[in-house]
């Protein structure tokens, strides 16, 4: 552990933090996040940019909330990563339900921790994978300090038998099925879908996955919202690595917490190399999220798949610039 001088609020630095958390990974890419800095208190302000919100796939906000808290992840890990101690506060306004989360940024951090740093180097390396992983099974012991950073953040990661990973792809299967036949779903899909590139938001092209070819590993099929994009089907992983993100309670604040274990779980695999993608679908429909839980597990509410694997690099998808994000 080194020293560390302490940090300024410059626009350096703010730009640097407000570059790292818009890194974040959100349903469809569609950012939905603002910040705001109030100088007399030295809090970057979170909140919702409901200009980018999802009301057919997400009329709760839940996957809005996951979303913007992975960004909050992001934006305390640059934050330490300059050399604040930063505190977040989690929905600190009642009155402003728009206002998701606040980082105090006045107590600067005692010493440099290399976790830090090597957690602050992933939020440029992340990228979702939607194509098959082709190496090895993670090892327990990896996927162990998975869960450990998901702990860290009051969520649970939990890794399913395989009787109970069959389970889950069938619930996602169907979800998927209802997801390309339901009519306004589809519709909205297709709104955030790229077609020039020229967005710096929603899902382009470069990013849009092949189907299994044997299957039972039900990706999101965006091909099938635009067939003149549709890829050849291709064999992935015949047993996939599935884990399940839990929270104890199933409001705004969990759903926050979710996205902050969620981002800290992605972070920690990328700096062991493991690849990662997002298994949603079934979150987006009432009856199979509930379905999704595990009752041995006891009251738990599940908020997002994730498999892990080896394999390529995953394609970088584009972002909103800072001055878009950030108000003042």
């Amino acid at each position: 552990m080194d020293a560390v001088s302490a940090p300024v609020l410059d626009a350096h630095a703010l730009e640097t933090m407000v570059s790292a958390a818009v890194a974040a990974p959100s349903i469809h890419n569609t950012q939905p996040w603002r910040f705001r800095l109030v100088p007399e208190t030295s809090v970057l302000e979170v909140r919702a940019a409901a200009e980018r919100a999802l009301p057919a796939t997400d009329p709760q906000g839940r996957a809005l909330h996951i979303s913007v808290g992975a960004a909050v992840l992001n934006l305390r890990t640059a934050a330490r990563h300059l050399g604040w101690s930063p505190e977040v506060r989690l929905l600190p306004d009642p009155a402003e339900p728009e206002l998701l989360a606040g980082v105090r940024l006045d107590e600067p951090a005692p010493c440099r921790l290399p976790a830090v740093d090597a957690l602050y180097d992933a939020v440029w390396r992340r990228h979702s994978i939607r194509s098959p992983f082709t190496g090895p099974p993670v090892p327990r012991g990896v996927l162990a300090g998975f869960a450990d950073a998901a702990r860290a953040e009051d969520a649970e990661l939990l890794l399913p038998d395989d009787a109970e990973t069959a389970r889950l792809l069938r619930l996602t299967t169907e979800a998927e099925r209802r997801n390309t036949v339901d009519p306004a779903l589809r519709a909205e899909s297709r709104r955030w879908l790229q077609e020039s590139g020229a967005r710096p938001y929603g899902i382009p092209a470069a990013a849009l996955g092949p189907q299994d070819a044997g299957g039972h590993l039900p990706m999101r099929d965006f091909g099938a919202l635009a067939p003149e994009r549709h890829l050849a089907p291709v064999r992935f992983e015949a047993h996939p690595r599935i884990a399940v993100l839990l929270t104890r309670g199933d409001g705004p604040a969990d759903w926050l917490r979710a996205g902050l274990a969620l981002e800290h779980v992605l972070l920690a695999a990328t700096v062991h190399g493991v690849r990662a993608s997002l298994l949603h679908q079934a979150m987006e429909w009432r009856f199979l999220r509930w379905e999704a839980r595990d009752v041995r597990q006891g009251p738990a509410f599940a908020q997002m798949l994730v498999r892990f694997g080896y394999g390529p690099e995953g394609t970088p998808t584009p972002r909103l610039p800072v001055a878009e994000v950030l108000d003042g």
